[in-house]
């Protein structure tokens, strides 16, 4: 009505902004004046709070909080460690396992508004970097709770103080998904002021947040605080005034973690759907031997038990997979490929591997010994074959532990053990004869040591190995690295492709 009888002199612009000043005079006048808030509420009054937790029953965790008209539903995400955020800094690559999102923008109904749904704003990015910094606290170290944490708090509902639902929200969330923490909750205060005094309200509205002159937004647990944020319209606030925003941001923290006990008392199980995650050490030394050449042996556990591994510097082995059968599966691999076998012991294992001089048999998960041919029955065997098949299962005993970790087993037991077999490194390790001890070469005499007979090269004109070049059989191993491909330990780890296995 103004805009139409005054069109001449007053656009509509200049009608807003009018109407905005007489709007703020009311209610400075309002809430300095007659202590009396729009709403009816008291000054330090928090709005109603309603709480259901677990609402997603698929999800790892989730918890729908509600304070007044603000609305807040935060999802919880368990991963394995890597898959946490790479962030890529001036100071170095780290990698981020706690991670907070917060999403109002691309709920444009929360507002009762018709908008085209783009990314994330300036916004929210910052809001949910608030919550994250609030929450980061109170998450526990990797090695006691070794996950990834992924929250999404998606705005339902907005009048005023979302930032601080969704930290309460969040925090319940995690509750839910059995992540041991201690809960934190959030609030905003405003200020309304006059030349002569000033009041602090407790749980804006947005019309208090708009026409207000501060909104300071505090979270923390019963204990401290672990997140401040604040923004005025003034020039700057006295120390009193934050005194004040503080003393009362402390009464309504510990008002609404009360309302939240209620609802979820101590952090629950966790889902069934989420990953389980277990640590096994190992010795730094010992993580070349574990991956294998070209990750052969690291590819190979998760690929029998469909188990994700995670190998750190420190040698600390994080195993994870959303059935504990496979959690077990690939730990006992792991476990048997670092056990100890000593001579003398019996195993039950299963041949993999037929060479003309004997037999591969797994007696422990990542861990073979060879079955020399003479060691596989009483008498004479002229082919492997005759005696074992691949795949078949065997009672073997261990009788040689070379230095480097190579296994002798024999399929011999009691009386038809041979006497002489004992008596030397079985299996086909055999140390290399000196032929310059010999009388016979002894001060280089004899035939000349260059090819054997004359210039006639030996067999494979190369290095003589125990029975043969072959001797080695599947022992040959690279020695110029811990791993051929697949696998990078220089300058930090690929957090990329994640494909085969990850440190």
């Amino acid at each position: 009505a103004l805009v139409t009888k005054y069109e001449e002199v007053l656009t509509p612009l200049i009608i807003a902004g009018v109407f905005d000043k007489v709007a703020k005079e009311i209610m400075n006048d309002l809430i300095v004046g007659k202590g009396k808030r729009v709403d009816g509420r008291g000054m330090e009054e928090v709005r109603p709070i309603e709480i259901e937790v677990g609402v997603l029953p698929r999800t790892h965790g989730s918890a729908l909080f509600s304070r007044g008209d603000s609305q807040i539903l935060s999802v919880v995400t368990l991963g394995a460690p890597s898959l946490g955020q790479t962030i890529e800094g001036m100071e170095g690559e780290r990698i981020k396992r706690f991670m907070h999102y917060y999403n109002m923008s691309i709920n444009p109904f929360s507002t009762g508004e018709v908008k085209r749904i783009a990314a994330p704003n300036r916004r929210d990015v910052g809001h949910g970097a608030l919550g994250e910094k609030a929450l980061e606290p109170v998450i526990p170290k990797e090695d006691e709770f070794p996950y990834a944490i992924r929250i999404v708090s998606e705005v339902l509902g907005a009048n005023a103080s979302t930032s601080q639902a969704a930290i309460c929200a969040s925090s319940l969330a995690l509750f839910d998904a059995g992540v041991p923490i201690e809960p934190v909750a959030g609030i905003a205060l405003g200020l309304i002021s006059n030349s002569e005094k000033f009041q602090v309200i407790t749980d804006m509205r947005a019309v208090e947040d708009f026409y207000g002159e501060m909104d300071f937004k505090v979270a923390g647990t019963k204990n401290g605080i672990t997140a401040i944020q604040m923004d005025t319209k003034l020039e700057g606030i006295s120390f009193e005034i934050i005194e004040e925003a503080l003393k009362q941001g402390k009464v309504a923290r510990e008002f609404i973690l009360a309302e939240m006990s209620k609802a979820i008392p101590a952090p629950g199980e966790m889902s069934t759907h989420a990953p389980r995650v277990e640590l096994i050490h190992i010795k730094p030394e010992d993580i070349g031997a574990l991956i294998g050449p070209g990750g052969k042996n690291i590819n190979g556990i998760i690929a029998k038990t469909g188990a994700q591994i995670d190998i750190e510097d420190d040698g600390t082995v994080m195993v994870s997979a959303t059935n504990p059968d496979s959690i077990k599966a690939a730990l006992e691999s792991i476990e048997g490929q670092f056990k100890q076998v000593t001579v003398g012991e019996e195993f039950t294992g299963k041949v993999v591997r037929l060479a003309a001089f004997g037999a591969f048999v797994n007696i422990l998960p990542g861990k073979d010994g060879l079955v020399h041919i003479s060691q596989m029955a009483p008498g004479h065997v002229e082919r492997v074959e005759d005696v074992v098949s691949e795949g078949q299962e065997v009672k073997v005993r261990v009788t040689d532990v070379t230095p480097d970790g190579k296994i002798g087993l024999s399929m011999l037991f009691g009386a038809d053990i041979k006497p002489e077999s004992e008596s030397r490194p079985s299996g086909g390790f055999r140390p290399r004869p000196s032929f310059g001890d010999s009388p016979r070469f002894a001060g280089g005499a004899g035939r000349p040591r260059s090819g054997g007979y004359g210039d006639r090269p030996r067999f494979g004109g190369g290095e003589r190995r125990g029975f043969g070049g072959e001797r080695r059989g599947g022992f040959n191993r690279s020695r110029s690295g811990r791993s051929a491909g697949g696998f990078d330990r220089g300058g930090g780890r690929d957090r990329g492709d994640r494909g085969g296995f990850n440190r």
